[in-house]
């Protein structure tokens, strides 16, 4: 409901989990992505991990391939958007140009910033098997700082070699230290859900 007339309207938007590897966020968007289909909404889980070897069949992760693949993913969620339907984002969009770049050309655009602490990320990264991204990124980079042992293809390593940039001013920040995965997801639904009253969104 609007907060102002009371009215709300049936609109296509599109929500960014962003934040370090080994966050969460492909876990929560995932479980949102569930939930909204539960309810009926029709909603697409686009995820970068993924759509990265599509636009660059074998990714270096240089900051040059970055810019491209992060363009052509805001790309990608607008085009679904102006097809009528809603999209969960997935991907860790460190610079945050990338998500201005989203909220500029997306109407109705939040962004759900997972903010963990690295040592804990690094510790649940630690966990994930080798698939769409390489396994051990945190200790791979670590490594390659204190050594300067090099492992081909691996890039930078946001939290290592390269900051997240905070946006203050995102629609949703969640601090998961102390929280499990149901638990970040009832938060990230309860913010949501404020910001689509406050945007008139059914």
């Amino acid at each position: 409901m609007s907060e102002s007339t009371g009215i709300c309207v049936r609109r296509n938007w599109a929500v960014w989990f962003t934040g370090l590897p080994g966050c969460g966020k492909s876990t929560v968007a995932k479980k949102l992505v569930d939930e909204l289909r539960g309810e009926g909404v029709d909603v697409v889980y686009l995820a970068m991990d993924e759509r990265r070897k599509v636009y660059i069949p074998d990714p270096q992760y240089t900051p040059e391939e970055r810019e491209v693949a992060y363009r052509l993913f805001v790309e990608d969620a607008l085009s679904l958007v102006s097809s009528g339907r809603c999209v969960v984002m997935d991907g860790s969009a460190h610079r945050r140009k990338w998500r201005d770049y989203a909220r500029e050309k997306i109407r109705y655009f939040a962004e759900a910033h997972l903010r963990c602490p690295v040592d804990m990320a690094m510790k649940r990264e630690a966990g994930r098997q080798q698939g769409l991204v390489m396994a051990g990124l945190y200790e791979k980079a670590l490594e390659r700082m204190n050594t300067g042992k090099q492992f081909p293809g691996l890039g930078e390593v946001i939290g290592v070699d390269i900051p997240f940039e905070e946006d203050p001013n995102a629609e949703c920040i969640v601090l998961t230290e102390n929280l499990d995965a149901d638990q970040v997801l009832a938060k990230v639904v309860e913010c949501l859900a404020k910001w689509r009253a406050m945007n008139g969104i059914c």
